[in-house]
C-alpha cells in the first residue's frame, strides 16, 4: 500500500504564469483532458506504492531550498501522480501530445513550462531559472522529448548551475506496466501493480559555467542509472 504523503511546504514566490498554457482549450482537448485526468487518478488509486531513497529531497524541502527532480521520460506518469498537488513545475514539449499531457499535469496539481532542448530552448531554460530561483521545484525529462531514451542531456545540469539547486534523481519501476510503442516506451502500471519510486541522494553540479557543466552528464547519467537499480533490486 501507498505511504502516507507527507505535507508540502507553500511555495514563497510565484513567478509570472508566462510558462503555462495560455491559450483556452477547445472543447474535444477539455474533454480529452478531463476524461485523462480521470482514468489516471483511478489507476493509480490502486497501486501499490513504495517510496526508497527520498531522505535527500526531504532534506532540501525542509531545509527550504527548491530541488531539480529529474525523471526519465517513459517513467513520468507516477511520478506526477505521487507528486500531485505539490506545485512542481514541470518541463513539457510544445507539441501535440505535450499539450494534453502539460494540462492532465496541471488537474492534477502541476505548474509547467513549455519548451524542450530542440524547441523553445532558450525560453524554456530562462525559466526554469526563474522557477527555481523563486524558490518553485522544477521537474525535468533530461531524456525528452525524443530521446535517446534515458540518456542524460544538458539542460538540468545548466539550470543547476546557474542556480545552486540540488539535483534529485527519481526513477520508477513497475514489473506489471504497459508500455506504450513510442521511443520511450512509455509506462503505464497495471492495475493494482507494484510500482516503486527509488529516488538518489541530492547533488550539485560543480563546474563553473554552462560548457563545464555539461560534460557532467556522465556522472549524473550514472546517478540515475544507480536510483534505477535500487528499485529494480526490490
Amino acid at each position: 500500500m501507498s505511504e502516507p504523503r507527507r505535507p508540502f511546504k507553500p511555495t514563497p514566490t510565484r513567478v509570472p504564469a508566462e510558462t503555462e498554457p495560455d491559450e483556452a482549450p477547445s472543447a474535444k482537448m477539455r474533454w480529452i483532458v478531463r476524461l485523462g485526468t480521470l482514468l489516471v487518478r483511478a489507476l493509480a488509486s490502486t497501486w501499490r506504492l513504495r517510496v526508497i531513497g527520498d531522505e535527500g529531497l526531504r532534506a532540501e524541502r525542509e531545509a527550504g531550498r527548491a530541488v531539480i527532480i529529474t525523471l526519465w521520460h517513459g517513467q513520468m506518469l507516477p511520478l506526477l501522480y505521487h507528486h500531485r498537488g505539490e506545485q512542481v513545475a514541470v518541463l513539457i514539449s510544445e507539441h501535440r501530445d505535450g499539450e494534453i499531457i502539460a494540462r492532465i499535469a496541471m488537474a492534477l496539481g502541476h505548474r509547467t513550462v513549455r519548451g524542450s532542448t530542440t524547441r523553445g530552448a532558450g525560453r524554456a531554460l530562462l525559466s526554469m531559472v526563474r522557477q527555481v530561483e523563486s524558490g518553485q521545484d522544477i521537474a525535468v525529462t533530461p531524456d525528452g522529448p525524443r530521446g535517446p531514451a534515458k540518456s542524460f542531456a544538458a539542460g538540468a545540469l545548466i539550470v543547476a548551475q546557474r542556480t545552486g539547486a540540488a539535483i534529485i534523481p527519481a526513477t520508477v519501476v513497475a514489473p506489471s506496466a504497459w508500455h506504450l510503442k513510442s521511443w520511450d516506451r512509455f509506462m503505464i502500471p497495471r492495475p493494482f501493480a507494484r510500482v516503486v519510486i527509488s529516488y538518489g541522494a541530492a547533488a550539485h553540479v560543480k563546474a563553473g559555467d554552462a560548457r563545464a557543466a555539461s560534460s557532467e552528464a556522465p556522472r549524473f547519467q550514472a546517478l540515475m542509472e544507480d536510483a534505477e537499480r535500487a528499485a529494480v533490486a526490490l
